[in-house]
């Protein structure tokens, strides 16, 4: 089994769509029983809280629920508990560094340097750009999917 925790800063735009999109790429490659997959956030602001409305409605144009999810926050456990603990930028990995201290099992990374194109997942909070996010998330899960099947 293959765990693998997306995270962010709030667990409502970035992180759960992550989460959702990896899960709907897992199950049409019939792989879902080979994975749990999860998200959470770094802060303590929208615990609690559902997807952030235009995230819903960018992954419901592509076919996929993420209904019930609700906000949770990263905890000290999950380091232990998790293969991969994928942050979608460095504000997340410096937040993360509170929780589970070094990375002494090279389990956290970024989501795009999975990628051909390194870097970040820009925040659609602030930059409102939902398609861009999606395709980034899209991108990045495509590669650690292929990258994690590789191995």
């Amino acid at each position: 089994m293959t765990k693998i925790l997306f995270i962010c800063h709030g667990n409502i735009c970035r992180s759960p769509m992550a989460e959702f999109v990896m899960k709907d790429l897992v199950q049409k490659a019939g792989m879902s029983d080979q994975f749990e997959i999860a998200s959470a956030a770094t802060s303590r602001e929208e615990i609690g809280n559902p997807v952030y409305p235009p995230s819903r409605r960018k992954m419901q144009e592509h076919g996929i629920s993420c209904e019930g999810k609700t906000a949770r926050q990263v905890t000290t456990e999950d380091y232990d508990d998790y293969d991969f603990l994928i942050c979608m930028d460095r504000n997340n990995l410096r937040n993360l560094r509170r929780f589970c201290g070094t990375d002494p099992e090279g389990k956290v990374s970024l989501l795009m340097d999975h990628t051909a194109r390194p870097g970040e997942v820009a925040d659609p909070w602030y930059t409102g750009d939902f398609e861009a996010t999606w395709k980034d998330v899209l991108e990045g899960c495509q590669a650690l999917l292929k990258e994690i099947c590789a191995n």
